[in-house]
């Protein structure tokens, strides 16, 4: 679509079937008349190519430093093993951890608090 409404009119002709002179003329009028408003500036509704790739900008974007520092990631041996075929095993902070041993520590504090509750 370009500004002049006639260029309009005969790419309307051209690309669709429109039953009467009056709708094609309607239709090209207001293609032209939302083109000027487009060169102007930002309208809201109408999501363009350069509001597409100016958000994939900023979704792409990877800050230098992280808002949330670990210093530690406990991760179970089935993780770890995921990491390995990824090549990420040797990532600084990752540290195996027994699940069992987890589970139980957790059940074992449970238990204690229930105790001390009575």
């Amino acid at each position: 679509m370009t500004l002049d409404f006639h260029t309009n009119k005969k790419i309307l002709e051209e690309v669709a079937i429109i039953p009467s002179k009056r709708l094609c003329n309607k239709i090209a009028g207001f293609s032209t008349h939302l083109i000027k408003q487009i060169q102007k500036g930002p309208i809201c509704g109408i999501s363009l190519k350069l509001k597409e790739d100016e958000r994939k900008r900023h979704m792409d974007f990877v800050p230098e430093e992280f808002t949330i520092k670990i210093d530690e990631i406990s991760v179970d041996k089935e993780t770890l093993n995921m990491l390995s075929a990824l090549g990420m095993a040797d990532m600084p902070g990752v540290k195996r951890v027994d699940l069992e041993a987890q589970t139980q520590i957790c059940i074992i504090s449970i238990i204690s608090r229930y105790i001390d509750d009575d």
